[in-house]
C-alpha cells in the first residue's frame, strides 16, 4: 500500500488524490514545491526548505494558506504516516482553481501537497563510476524573466535541457546561462574541484541555491577545504581535476565525462569522494 498523501489537511491514498483540473498549477505552473529528503525518520534542513517556499510562494505573490510551523508540523506527520525513514518528500503548493486565462486573481483555495515516497533518482554504480554528462543547448531562463531563486512548478526550461542529456545518452545536463556562463544542471548544482580548490556557480550565475549545496560548502569550511562562489565557463570544467552534482534527490553524485570528454584522469577523485562520505555523515546526525 502506498504511503498517505496530504492535500489540505486530509490524507488519501495515491489513486484519490486528486485536484481540480482548473487549477492553476496544471493549467500555467502556477505555484512553488521544494523536494527534501528523510534519514532515519528526520527531515534533513527542514527550516531550510521551509524557508525557502514561503519565499518562493511570496516571490509570485502566492500566500500560503498555513503558518511555517504548521507547514513544518504537516510535513513531520506526512513523514511518519508514510511509515518511511528514508524517503524523499515533494510539497507542492498551487495558486488553486479558477477559471480559464492567466488571471491569478480569479482562482481560489491554494492547495498544498505533501507526497512522501521512494526515490531513487540514479543506479548505485553511478555513484560509485560517476555521470558523464553534456552541456545542453537548452539555456536557463533570463533571470530578468524569472528569478532563478524562485522554485516554481514551471520546470519545461529544464525539462528541455534533460531530453537533450538523456537524447546523447547522459542522464543529467548542464545548462549555461544567457551570458555563456555555467549554471547549474537541470536538476542539480554543479561543482569543480581546481589544484584543490572547490568552486562552484555563484547565484548571479542565475542558480538556484540549492540546500544541499549549502551543505557542501559548509562542510568544506569545516573539512578545511579552500572553496569559492565564483564564476564559471565551460572551459573550466572541461580542464577540472573533478566535478560532482548536488541535490536534495540526487545527493552528492560524481561526474567522470562532459560533453565526451575525461574529467581529469576520468575516474571520481579523491576530494569528491571525501566530501560524499562526510554528506553522509551529515545526514544520519
Amino acid at each position: 500500500m502506498s504511503p498517505p498523501i496530504y492535500i489540505n489537511g486530509k490524507y488519501f491514498s495515491k489513486e484519490d488524490a486528486k485536484i481540480s483540473v482548473y487549477d492553476h498549477g496544471l493549467l500555467y505552473g502556477d505555484g512553488v514545491f521544494e523536494g527534501m529528503r528523510t534519514y532515519s525518520n528526520k527531515v534533513f534542513r527542514l527550516d531550510e526548505h521551509i524557508d525557502r517556499l514561503y519565499e518562493s510562494a511570496r516571490a509570485i505573490l502566492l500566500t500560503i494558506p498555513m503558518s511555517k510551523q504548521e507547514m513544518i508540523d504537516a510535513v513531520k506527520k506526512t513523514v511518519e504516516l508514510s511509515g518511511l525513514s528514508d524517503s524523499y518528500i515533494r510539497l507542492v503548493v498551487t495558486r488553486g482553481s479558477g477559471s480559464l486565462g492567466l488571471d491569478p486573481n480569479r482562482t481560489s483555495d491554494p492547495q498544498v501537497i505533501i507526497i512522501v515516497d521512494l526515490i531513487a533518482l540514479y543506479d548505485r554504480k553511478y555513484y560509485d563510476e560517476g555521470l558523464k554528462i553534456i552541456t545542453a543547448s537548452t539555456i536557463r531562463n533570463h533571470p530578468a524573466a524569472l528569478s532563478p531563486r524562485i522554485k516554481s512548478l514551471n520546470y519545461l526550461n529544464n525539462i528541455m535541457a534533460k531530453l537533450e542529456g538523456l537524447q546523447a545518452g547522459c542522464m543529467e545536463a548542464i545548462m549555461l546561462n544567457h551570458k555563456g556562463e555555467v549554471a547549474e544542471c537541470t536538476g542539480d548544482n554543479i561543482f569543480i574541484v581546481k589544484r584543490g580548490q572547490l568552486l562552484t556557480p555563484s547565484a548571479d550565475s542565475g542558480i538556484l541555491e540549492g540546500i544541499t549545496r549549502n551543505a557542501i560548502l559548509e562542510l568544506a569550511n569545516t573539512l578545511k577545504i579552500p572553496a569559492r562562489e565564483t564564476t564559471l565557463t565551460r572551459h573550466d570544467l572541461l580542464v577540472a581535476d573533478e566535478c560532482f552534482l548536488t541535490g536534495s534527490a540526487a545527493e552528492v553524485i560524481p561526474v567522470v565525462s562532459i560533453d565526451s570528454r575525461p574529467i581529469g584522469d576520468g575516474k571520481v577523485g579523491p576530494t569528491t569522494k571525501q566530501l560524499m562520505i562526510e554528506f553522509k555523515k551529515l545526514v544520519v546526525r
